[in-house]
């Protein structure tokens, strides 16, 4: 047997999963120099193990820790070999900018500053420049960045806040975890650069309970960035100062809702706000605040990597950039594809997943978390952009994409919409609180048979009533992975 060499083991929560700490310890008894990298995003092949082979790294997937004495044998001709890691076709189509350091190395081996100090110089022009770029929120809406980091800069205040949401809980969604995880130096390089642009000088990241190792990679990370002079009172040896720490949520749904996210950061329970004012003007503790996602602070550093004109030229018109598309649910190849907007959903599903995993006919497939659309295979082909989704009814959210086959009952699927608003609202509004409960009872009725023509028109009148009367998207986005399920195929409402 050669030499083992430098074998890469992946520390992520998917890698872990799949027995990965056990494969890396196997790895290191047979005397190779083991380094705990970030994910590539292949989630399918996980752990994705790669062994550098003088100079290029080496991929095999699915290890189990029987593989491993006989891959640092057989090496290349091994069967769970795929081939040099960079050549890989799920990696190499992909046009990687935000995840284009994520599996590289030890996620707090990854350079820190690069980013901040290509625009530590030019404060006053960054707001410009993310217009330019046309970035939009990565979090759900789609709304224009720019917009909120002026309405932030531009109202007074004497203290101002930078909230980043990683309350990442629709499902299919993976994203925020695997840069966290992989690349937190991304996240913290791109809110410390909203901060300089808006005045703000302290940051909170909100995390959901369920990602304990993000929360472990975050606090090292964010330790380690003051130590580097990142954070702090003087960012890089300038006058600017910006704090920040991790607040862990309690597992609320709803608290990925902006407003709800900020009630439970100042210690009360999580339920939305009426606005106005919005949190640009009127956020945490009062005064201005700018809230996005993990992946929308960043996506500002690769931003300023690419350049913003370039970054901007990318995607489809106000489609701008690239996108992390999701991809889970039934189907063989799930994982993280980023890439610009404009793609389709066939190319993702069949190209990239290589169809269900079942093997039976793709039926359908929801885009855009519980609370989004489900789209017919005649759909596919249309491309990936907020514009393009909308005219179908649908959005592109968090980027998550879940695949069914064709034994899917979309009956079901709307009963299970009106469950999940019923569990997860706040209940702070009548519409969604109890529209919720009278949906999920109408649907009981469906899947028992037992609902007639009345049934039909109440359900229609009551997702009009959630759709324009509710306070958040709770209630207000319900309607439509039901209307779309009905629309699309009335014969499993018949």
């Amino acid at each position: 047997m050669s030499s083992p060499g430098t074998v890469y083991v992946p520390r992520d929560t998917s890698a872990v999963a799949t027995n990965a700490d056990a494969v890396a310890a196997r790895f290191a008894e047979l005397g190779a120099t083991v380094v705990r990298n970030g994910s590539r995003g292949l989630s399918f092949a996980e752990p994705l193990v790669e062994i550098d082979d003088s100079g290029v790294r080496v991929a095999f997937a699915n290890v189990t820790v029987d593989d491993v004495e006989s891959i640092l044998g057989e090496r290349s001709t091994h069967s769970a070999c795929l081939g040099p890691t960079d050549e890989l076709d799920y990696l190499s189509r992909q046009h990687r900018l935000v995840f284009d350091r994520a599996g590289l190395d030890a996620p707090l081996e990854l350079p820190i500053g690069d980013a901040l100090k290509s625009v530590i110089e030019r404060v006053d022009g960054l707001v410009g420049e993310i217009e330019t770029a046309g970035l939009r929120g990565r979090g759900g809406a789609g709304f224009p960045a720019h917009i909120k980091w002026r309405t932030v800069r531009d109202t007074p205040a004497d203290q101002k806040y930078i909230v980043c949401n990683a309350d990442e809980g629709d499902s299919g969604t993976f994203a925020d975890r695997l840069l966290m995880e992989s690349d937190p130096y991304r996240l913290i390089e791109g809110m410390t650069i909203a901060g300089l642009a808006t005045g703000a000088t302290h940051g909170l990241i909100y995390l959901r309970s369920e990602y304990p190792l993000a929360n472990e990679i975050l606090e090292a990370a964010i330790a380690k960035a003051y130590g580097a002079g990142v954070l702090g009172s003087r960012v890089l040896g300038t006058q600017y100062t910006f704090d920040l720490e991790v607040f862990v949520g309690a597992g609320a749904y709803i608290c990925g809702e902006e407003t709800s996210l900020l009630e439970s950061l100042e210690g009360k329970r999580g339920e939305i706000r009426s606005k106005p004012p919005v949190p640009a003007i009127a956020g945490l503790f009062g005064k201005p605040t700018l809230v996005h996602n993990v992946i929308s602070f960043a996506a500002v550093p690769a931003i300023f990597q690419a350049g913003p004109g370039t970054y901007g030229e990318l995607g489809v018109g106000p489609s701008a950039g690239t996108m992390a598309f999701q991809l889970a649910g039934n189907v063989k190849q799930g994982g993280l594809i980023e890439c610009p907007f404009g793609i389709t959903l066939r190319e993702i599903v069949e190209s990239f997943g290589r169809g269900t995993r079942t093997g039976r006919p793709i039926r359908t497939v929801q885009i855009g978390g519980p609370l989004g659309a489900y789209l017919s295979v005649a759909e596919l082909d249309t491309p990936l952009t907020y514009e393009a989704m909308a005219a179908l009814g649908a959005g592109i959210g968090h980027g998550g994409i879940v695949v069914f086959d064709d034994s899917v009952n979309l009956a079901e699927q709307a009963h299970y919409a009106f469950q999940f608003c019923e569990v997860e609202s706040c209940g702070k509004c009548t519409p969604c609180r109890i529209g919720a409960v009278r949906g999920r009872e109408k649907m009981d009725k469906w899947l028992a048979g037992e609902a007639d023509e009345r049934d039909r028109e109440a359900l229609a009148d009551l997702l009009d009533v959630m759709e324009s009367a509710s306070l958040c998207q709770m209630g207000g986005m319900t309607p439509i992975p039901v209307r779309s399920a009905m629309q699309r195929f009335p014969e499993d409402f018949s």
